[in-house]
């Protein structure tokens, strides 16, 4: 889901004040996005609210890079229905 992609890159970016362009599915948030423990708490904690999921610590624990946070968040959004892009303001570009 593009839409899901795009938003969480967005949340990154919000969150960390950095590049867009550095956010890359590959993109480690520890090693390539200078990411601390508590800026990881914060994040996914966004992901959580902007999506109105709920992410195990067990499953957060294993989230390393921008990939593996669009698995997670897509796997708990598509379960729950709550969220669509059309009503959180995403569009298709």
């Amino acid at each position: 889901m593009a839409a899901i992609d795009q938003k969480i890159r967005e949340i990154i970016v919000e969150e960390f004040g950095g590049a867009e362009a550095a956010v890359t599915p590959a993109a480690s948030f520890v090693e390539d996005l200078g990411a601390n423990s508590f800026d990881l708490i914060e994040v996914f904690a966004a992901f959580e609210e902007a999506f109105e999921i709920q992410i195990p610590d067990e499953e957060a624990e294993r989230i390393r890079t921008v990939q593996d946070a669009i698995d997670c968040v897509t796997k708990h959004a598509q379960g729950g229905g709550r969220w669509s892009p059309s009503n959180h303001g995403v569009t298709r570009s």
